[in-house]
């Protein structure tokens, strides 16, 4: 299955939820491999902590690769390279865990041609070899979004399930943004649908995830005033009618995830010992991430409302 993270704007959490929610899966058994897909500023390989991944991949990435000046592109084994503690050895049980970096100095570039039929390639063997893979694009209409909308309209593709996160940040302004990004204009339903897409399956692959979303009635707010406490609660009020407004009504949110300073300030991935041991993350958020994880497969949160 592909999974393909989308935003209309920088700063929403997408990469470092996915990665986690990439982690998540492989901790499951499944064999996961995460795509940076975000050509112009390709940060993966901080949250999975391979500081060496993006210096491998400089000449040698996903940009290299699409542009047809490698046949293969890198593949980085989180489990073996990474630096962090935890992550070092690959749990018991545990599936594998890949990330294909994007090049250092990588770019947009045209999404046609042989372009496109490499990433067609690309994407049908790590289907066949993997049992997720998790696209990270360029935030906005970018031509990332624009290349994967087009590769899955390929006859080829035909056989592969995708589905798509659109994520935002819980704001007035990330919200309208990320509704744009989807049923505007020049959205990802307009764009699939000139490309080949049946509008209807198109919309049934796309849920919305709301990230850094506070919960007043979490220990982290438990210094809020009752003024500051019940502003809070007619903002999350408005912004639930907002997002309806937009089209986007709570049967497409797959899931939120709490505002959290050790993503917010780390960007990394978050372990059970930050959880249990340290205690520097909340319970809150690991079983966000977890269940999030678990409905990406999970069919009856995909079923057309």
């Amino acid at each position: 299955m592909l999974i393909f993270a989308a935003s209309d704007k920088g700063g929403t959490g997408r990469s470092v939820t996915s990665a986690n929610l990439a982690y998540q899966r492989a901790l499951t058994g499944d064999d996961v491999c995460y795509l940076d897909f975000d050509f112009g500023s390709p940060t993966a390989s901080a949250v999975f902590d391979v500081p060496d991944a993006r210096q491998a991949a400089e000449d040698r990435g996903l940009h290299s690769y699409l542009i047809g000046e490698i046949s293969e592109p890198v593949r980085i084994d989180v489990w073996a390279d990474t630096e962090h503690p935890v992550l070092r050895n690959q749990p018991p049980g545990a599936g594998r865990l890949i990330l294909m970096p994007g090049d250092l100095s990588g770019g947009e570039f045209a999404t046609s041609g042989d372009n496109l039929r490499r990433c067609v390639d690309l994407l049908l063997r790590l289907n066949g070899e993997f049992d997720l893979i998790v696209v990270d694009l360029s935030a906005g209409r970018s031509y990332a979004v624009d290349m994967v909308l087009a590769a899955t309209s390929q006859r080829a593709m035909s056989g592969v399930l995708a589905r798509w996160l659109v994520f935002h940040r819980w704001t007035r302004q990330h919200v309208e943004a990320a509704a744009s990004l989807v049923y505007g204009k020049r959205g990802i339903i307009a764009g699939g649908v000139a490309r080949g897409h049946d509008e209807d399956a198109l919309r049934g692959a796309i849920r919305f995830v709301r990230a850094a979303v506070p919960d007043p009635d979490s220990a982290l707010w438990s210094q809020a005033t009752p003024t500051q406490s019940a502003w809070m609660e007619q903002c999350d009020t408005a912004l639930k009618q907002l997002a309806s407004q937009h089209g986007m009504r709570r049967s497409q949110v797959l899931g939120s995830v709490p505002l959290e300073p050790v993503l917010e300030w780390r960007e990394q991935l978050i372990t059970d010992e930050d959880v249990l041991g340290s205690r520097i993350a909340t319970m809150e958020i690991r079983q966000a991430l977890s269940g999030l994880a678990a409905r990406l497969t999970d069919d009856r949160f995909w079923q057309q409302a």
